[in-house]
């Protein structure tokens, strides 16, 4: 008896034993991929279909990487990082819970493949190391802090030295060379919100690797409205608000004036003093309205003839589609753009140099049982990082 007792002790020990040898990190679930090139996104004429609902939730199944704890040496090309803020809304809040749901809405992404067929690319397969970084740690209590704590986490992995060089030109085979002002080859960072306010603080730390920047804004709202008229400024804190960040950005001199667009815009009006606010502000329109008349095509020349060659930041607000596609928002408006027509136009952004992007105002509370909205935002996001893919952020040399 006595020995069958020395017997499990040393069974239990070495079991115990062995549980503090194993590292978390050699924890693998089902299909989990360190990085991209290592992935089980298929390739061409490959098993596609598999089992893709399982395992952790990632955007598109992608490899989860501690960027901002435990892996923050880690470099990439592209990088997914959530920001869960929705107190800077002015009507539906619940877009904290917006990066939670673009990833699972992302579930599905790569059931058949990741190839994109409009485009002729697959990103997950294009030699790019793209991860998913988790959220920014984020307070609910303090606006001001929340706001550094967003622009913190965002600078710290935008200021990290991208995994891939940048190569040579296709065309002329000479070496690229940065477009940023700093001389760096940064790498992308994709922010799944939150609410718009927190534009303000990514364009704050796009600003220091990019100087000004032209900006590319889908939404059915101008988000340029002075404190004064949207909301009143109660308090100082309350002035900076996910219609007024882009007012505030200009003022900060973080756009570049004169070669900013919205598009898909909508909205109701205080009165034309907006609109004239909205040209001071350095932006550009298209109503969502104008589809009619000069369809998907119209809408992409007098995109690509505002921003031109310059360096560009992506901001879309899932409003900008229809809430008969997307409900799940915090400030629907009727008349909007269909997910098609929005996929079409982001992939007429081809050949751009979109520097980072983000997606804002998936509330999942209002979504139906079905998903569209985290679908659609998902989606879309497919379709920004194809064209990140194909476009290099490098030029050649004078």
């Amino acid at each position: 008896m006595k020995s069958q007792a020395v017997a499990l002790f040393a069974l239990v020990f070495a079991a115990v034993g062995f549980a503090h040898d194993h590292h978390h990190e050699d924890q693998i679930p089902l299909n989990y991929v360190k990085y991209p090139y290592q992935a089980v996104y298929p390739g061409d004429n490959e098993v596609t279909a598999d089992s893709i609902f399982s395992g952790i939730t990632t955007f598109a199944k992608l490899p989860w990487v501690q960027c901002l704890g435990k892996d923050r040496d880690t470099t990439f090309d592209i990088a997914f990082i959530g920001a869960p803020f929705d107190t800077g809304t002015s009507y539906r809040p619940g877009a904290r819970f917006g990066p939670a749901g673009i990833r699972a809405g992302s579930r599905r992404l790569t059931l058949y493949g990741g190839y994109n067929v409009p485009l002729e690319v697959n990103p997950f397969h294009s030699g790019l190391k793209i991860v998913d970084c988790g959220d920014i740690p984020v307070t609910p209590y303090d606006n001001k802090f929340a706001i550094q704590q967003i622009e913190g986490g965002h600078k710290e992995l935008l200021h990290r030295p991208a995994f891939s060089p940048l190569g040579n030109d296709a065309l002329t085979g000479k070496p690229l060379v940065p477009i940023s002002v700093d001389g760096k080859n940064h790498p992308r960072v994709v922010t799944l919100g939150g609410d718009h306010t927190i534009v303000l603080p990514l364009l704050r730390s796009i600003h220091s690797a990019y100087g000004p920047i032209s900006v590319i804004h889908f939404d059915s709202h101008l988000d340029t409205w002075k404190p004064s008229v949207f909301g009143g400024a109660p308090s100082d804190q309350a002035a900076i608000n996910h219609g007024t960040y882009f007012y505030w950005a200009s003022q900060e001199g973080l756009i570049k004036n004169g070669s900013s667009i919205h598009g898909a815009i909508r909205t109701t009006l205080s009165g034309p003093a907006d609109y004239a606010n909205d040209d001071a502000s350095g932006f550009r329109r298209i109503e969502a309205r104008e589809i009619d008349t000069i369809g998907t095509d119209g809408i992409i020349k007098r995109i690509r003839e505002t921003v031109g060659d310059r360096p560009v930041y992506l901001s879309i607000d899932i409003d900008s589609i229809d809430p008969a596609f997307a409900p799940a928002t915090g400030t629907p408006e009727t008349g909007g753009w269909s997910t098609r027509e929005l996929r079409t136009i982001i992939r007429g952004l081809d050949g751009l140099h979109i520097v980072s992007a983000d997606i804002v105002e998936v509330a999942p509370a209002y979504d139906t049982n079905a998903e569209l909205t985290t679908m659609a935002a998902a989606d879309v996001l497919f379709e920004v990082i194809s064209v990140m893919a194909k476009t290099p952020l490098g030029k050649v040399a004078n």
